[in-house]
């Protein structure tokens, strides 16, 4: 597990960037952390192709307009969280490139699903899927019911497979379930892939539930002592990892979940598992990252 730096929130005066903003300035006072608010503005070269010659007035436009979209981002995360410690900064580059930079000194990075480049019904925006698969420190990805009252009672929900990425993720849930003072949903899930193969009716399958039963609790074991005001709650189906994860979403206030798990495919920068809570998630999702 990374620890604490700034919280880090990528801001480009979208709807979807605006509930990033307000998400990291509550996460970052829960942290005792100070939140650090970054744009990026690309502007064109003199000499570039399709550059439209319209001159340092445009420029300087575009780089006035660039830093009023950050100061209202700071007007609002100070109207979330008043005696936050915050920085801003307008940096030169494109977001992907600037936002991994940055998420090589923070402790969490936190962007929206979708920017103002997206286009209408697309799923998650491309910063956001370059953040989760590649990014440095742990990054959450604010989309679906984010907004949290005094009385929320929804647990953060952890998807755990035994993995070394997946203790990572056990890791950061419990801090987060600590933090938001909210109950740890563990979910662990297991598939009867030996149905394929003829062998089913040999398998004793409530021997089999048992044992991933204990594969979970051998998992919490350690963390439940390390947090023990944190009430745990334990699931273990048999099913598909994913769907189950999506569908406790509509009821947590975060999941929880590695950037690859442990039928990972060697090479692939985000797991089946994790792309698909970035995509269709209910709730704010935090990737963990192997340490």
């Amino acid at each position: 597990m990374q620890a604490h730096g700034s919280v880090v929130v990528g801001v480009d005066g979208s709807a979807s960037g605006s509930e990033a903003v307000c998400w990291a300035a509550r996460e970052a006072a829960r942290r005792r952390v100070g939140l650090r608010l970054v744009s990026a503005l690309v502007l064109p070269e003199p000499n570039h192709l399709g550059n439209p010659g319209l001159g340092t007035s445009y420029k300087r436009t575009m780089t006035e307009a660039a830093e009023q979209v950050l100061a209202d981002a700071v007007a609002l995360a100070r109207g979330v969280e008043p005696g936050l410690e915050m920085h801003s900064e307008l940096r030169s580059g494109f977001a992907i490139p600037v936002l991994l930079a940055e998420s090589d000194r923070a402790g969490l990075v936190v962007v929206g699903s979708r920017g103002l480049g997206g286009f209408t019904g697309l799923l998650v925006g491309s910063v956001a899927i370059a953040l989760a698969a590649r990014g440095a420190s742990p990054v959450v990805v604010v989309r679906g019911d984010a907004e949290e009252g005094p009385d929320d009672v929804r647990p953060v929900v952890v998807g755990v497979d035994g993995s070394p990425v997946s203790e990572e993720a056990l890791a950061l849930a419990f801090e987060e379930a600590a933090l938001h003072r909210a109950p740890l949903l563990a979910l662990h899930t297991w598939q009867d892939d030996v149905v394929e193969l003829g062998i089913a009716p040999l398998v004793d399958w409530n021997g089999v539930e048992a044992e991933e039963h204990a594969l979970l609790a051998e998992r919490l074991a350690g963390w439940a002592e390390k947090y023990p005001d944190v009430e745990v709650r334990r699931r273990v189906v048999r099913d598909r990892p994913a769907a189950e994860l999506v569908d406790l979403s509509r009821s947590a206030r975060l999941v929880v979940v590695g950037s690859r798990g442990r039928g990972g495919v060697r090479g692939l920068v985000l797991g089946s598992v994790s792309h698909a809570l970035v995509h269709h998630a209910q709730c704010p999702v935090l990737v963990a990252r192997p340490s």
